[in-house]
């Protein structure tokens, strides 16, 4: 089993706890302004931001980090947080802190905005954006028919050393949840020391798993979709060699998360933290998700980016996304399969 480029060892959540709590809770935020901790990064959500800030008159002070960092250092803060808006990559952190009570009830005419299997059960949170998950493949190596239609089939003699995962990213590790949540603890378990007894390639994130599978180290990766709708967007479909495959079955590698919101239990400022999350829905923003960053938007009438497969075409899993939120338990499992 290679590692490329040195893979960020797993951390548990009581860990980046501990990491968080050393860190302080204001340092670096105005808490006279709406304070948002995002878990999605500053290149990808800055500008948008902006846009609300220009738009509303609402002045903003943002914290970047990973979700899973940010998420436990809210728990951690708890009612001593600064925070007012939790802007996360996937459903399962914003399940985590809702589970805690650490998440307002949003107006029901927030939550009606999206689909309800893109939004909490509890109403603690909002799905502002979806994606899925696939298979890219090497079209030169593997014919679209020979592509399995199962995550199951990769621990197979035939795909030894072919497949590129990156078990650090929180989607990879979202995904591996779905697995505990779908089909229990032991086929995660099982899965993943099949995956490594095979040989599996690790790669820091999913832009590698791209390029290993383009330039034919690999013949297939488990990424998000978007990853390739950008790729071609940047630089053409004829220069792009690699292929998607969007599972059927409601397989677990067909899952399809959410980036999404919730206003953070005791915000100094819920009024401004209600307009930011509405904003999140508007037609304006959800454009900006599906041109931007080529992820489904969630509001109907918004079109996704040209040549998606309709969201509502896909076969994801039937899950409560919020029960993605056992994320420490993943993160040990990942780690005693030795995929760190």
């Amino acid at each position: 089993m290679r590692r490329w480029r040195g893979v960020v060892p797993v951390l548990t959540l009581m860990v980046l706890a501990v990491l968080a709590a050393c860190g302080g809770n204001s340092d670096g935020l105005d808490e006279s302004e709406l304070v948002i901790y995002s878990g999605r990064q500053e290149g990808l959500v800055g500008p948008l931001i902006e846009q609300f800030e220009q738009q509303t008159g609402i002045a903003t002070s943002v914290r970047y980090g990973g979700t899973d960092q940010l998420a436990a250092q809210l728990l951690e803060e708890g009612e001593a947080t600064p925070g007012d808006v939790f802007f996360s990559q996937d459903g399962g952190a914003l399940g985590a802190l809702g589970q805690a009570g650490r998440l307002e009830q949003l107006p029901q005419g927030v939550l009606d905005a999206v689909p309800a299997n893109y939004r909490a059960d509890d109403g603690t949170w909002v799905g502002t954006s979806g994606r899925a998950r696939v298979i890219v493949y090497d079209p030169r190596q593997v014919p679209e028919p020979d592509v399995p239609d199962s995550v199951f089939e990769l621990t197979e003699p035939r795909w030894r050393g072919q497949v590129g995962i990156a078990p650090g990213n929180a989607s990879f590790q979202a995904f591996v949840t779905a697995i505990r949540v779908l089909r229990g603890d032991d086929a995660a378990r099982d899965w993943l020391a099949g995956m490594r007894a095979n040989d599996v390639q690790i790669f820091d994130n999913n832009l590698q798993i791209l390029d290993a599978t383009g330039n034919g180290l690999v013949q297939l990766g488990l990424i998000n979709h978007y990853y390739w709708y950008e790729r071609v967007a940047e630089q053409g479909a004829a220069a792009v060699p690699t292929r998607l495959k969007f599972l059927p079955g409601g397989d677990p590698g067909a899952l399809v998360n959410v980036a999404g919101a919730g206003i953070l239990r005791g915000s100094d400022h819920p009024e401004q933290a209600r307009r930011f999350v509405e904003f999140l829905l508007t037609d304006q923003s959800q454009a900006y998700f599906a041109q931007q960053t080529k992820e489904y938007p969630l509001v109907a009438g918004v079109p996704a980016a040209p040549d998606l497969p309709p969201l509502d075409s896909l076969q994801s899993p039937q899950i409560d996304l919020s029960d993605l939120s056992t994320l420490e338990q993943t993160l040990t499992m990942i780690q005693d399969a030795g995929l760190t």
